[in-house]
């Protein structure tokens, strides 16, 4: 129960830092979205970014870890007692951690893609218009501004992906310790629960084993959140670079 006290401590930790790096990120990453020209990219994906991250990350502080805490402690009198049996209700506590994990990402990942294919490619036309508007119709100079927005363009995008890549490597180094932990201290609840079968009372073995699988269901979780927010800093750039490509 030590074990469990500190790593729900550290879940929680970690999630909250993680989130909280993603309210630093996301708005560098969406300025510089904008210097690339992808004006509408970035006004229309910014407020839903960072509302589906704030939304979920409060949602698993607030609402899928105590169904957690309830979930073992549930395991755990199941295991104890012998009149309260409600292993079945422990195991579909858990269960539904796992279900809405995988529905809020696949929802992130879904709603994220398709504002992104939507406003890139209304950025890449905008662009190409105004280039071209630039070019012609300003005597003398036009094609020289239009060639110089090209060039500082350029730069921004290549800044632009160098500050995801720097993101990304950032939140790889916020969660791989506890992920490590965490997987860690899995594997030995489950060695151990195996180890102990010959040996000791079934209880026993079946506590460890519950221990062991609500470790694994908190893995997913930090494992959900991190992959999550890469696949948000790899798509705000993949909406900018597809910005480009359609101008």
């Amino acid at each position: 129960m030590s074990n469990f006290a500190d790593i729900i401590g550290l879940a929680k930790n970690t999630i909250q830092n993680l989130v909280g790096f993603s309210y630093t990120l996301l708005p560098i990453l969406l300025t510089l979205m904008m210097t690339t020209g992808n004006i509408v990219s970035a006004s229309a994906v910014q407020p839903i970014l960072l509302f589906l991250i704030t939304f979920i990350g409060n949602m698993i502080t607030t609402f899928l870890l105590p169904l957690i805490l309830i979930g073992t402690a549930l395991s755990i009198i199941s295991k104890v007692s012998d009149k309260v049996q409600i292993d079945k209700l422990a195991k579909y506590f858990k269960s539904s951690v796992v279900w809405v994990l995988g529905i809020v990402l696949t929802i992130f990942v879904g709603v994220l893609s398709l504002e992104g294919s939507l406003t890139s490619s209304v950025d890449g036309v905008t662009a190409k218009t105004a280039k071209a508007a630039v070019s012609n119709f300003i005597p003398v100079v036009g094609k020289i501004l239009g060639d110089a927005v090209d060039t500082v363009i350029g730069c921004s995008n290549i800044l632009k992906n160098a500050v995801g890549i720097v993101g990304v490597i950032v939140v790889i180094g916020i969660c791989i310790i506890p992920i490590i932990k965490l997987s860690i201290l899995t594997l030995t609840y489950y060695i151990t629960s195996a180890l102990c079968q010959p040996i000791a009372d079934d209880k026993i073995v079946s506590l460890l084993s519950s221990m062991g699988d609500t470790f694994k269901v908190l893995l997913a979780m930090l494992i959900s959140v991190s992959v999550m927010l890469m696949i948000g800093i790899t798509l705000v750039i993949k909406i900018s670079n597809s910005g480009l490509m359609y101008r």
